[in-house]
């Protein structure tokens, strides 16, 4: 066991991008890549990108779905009910300091996803995404604020529209389920369309931070 541990490691370690090269995977990443990428990035739309994010909110994710508490458990919670809480924190600290992947958004997207994610809506009682997640979807660690730079609009949808429906009620004081529940689905398609080409506009934990896929 030992010893497909350090294979397994050292192939995935050349695999990876140069300037990710220096980061040790830990064993329990091997049952993260077939969605997720051996380079943090999904590998389906509705996968979500993990490289880059802010590793406190990863490991909250990944801690709350192996409890079964807050969020759909049906299969991370069978892959996360095998691993340690060591092992969920090493998998946040890798995948944090992995680049973040950045997507593309179309013009129309950017024209009305920009009003609506930087001044949100008076008239809707939508908040703007901005006050949270900044002007290039950076996040906030400290407030544990997710990193949205570059996400896959599909997975972006899925979770707005899981916090309307109240499928998803793992966010801090409800803030995300009471802005939600006012987004029309055009709204949500426009956001999460625009969400996918922001780029960060400010420092970030990882040390290398974006590339465009």
């Amino acid at each position: 066991m030992k010893l497909w541990t350090l294979l397994y490691t050292l192939i995935l370690s050349a695999t990876l991008p140069l300037h990710a090269q220096s980061l040790i995977p830990p064993y329990s990443v091997s049952s993260c890549i077939a969605c997720h990428g051996k380079d943090g990035v999904g590998t389906a739309p509705n996968f979500p990108n993990l490289g880059g994010q802010h590793a406190e909110y990863l490991f909250k994710q990944m801690a709350n779905m192996q409890q079964g508490k807050n969020r759909n458990p049906s299969v991370m919670g069978a892959i996360f009910s095998k691993l340690s809480t060591a092992d969920l924190r090493a998998l946040a600290y890798y995948y944090s300091n992995l680049p973040i992947s950045i997507g593309s958004a179309p013009k129309k997207a950017v024209k009305l996803g920009a009003k609506l994610y930087q001044r949100g809506s008076l008239n809707k009682q939508i908040t703007a995404c901005i006050a949270c997640h900044g002007p290039g979807g950076e996040g906030n660690a400290e407030a544990n604020f997710p990193l949205l730079s570059g996400q896959q609009k599909t997975y972006v949808e899925q979770q707005l529209r899981d916090f309307k429906q109240k499928k998803r009620i793992n966010d801090y004081n409800k803030i995300m389920q009471d802005i939600a529940h006012n987004l029309a689905e055009e709204d949500i398609k426009t956001l999460a369309a625009y969400i996918e080409g922001l780029y960060p506009t400010a420092p970030i934990a990882s040390s290398h931070c974006c590339v465009k896929r």
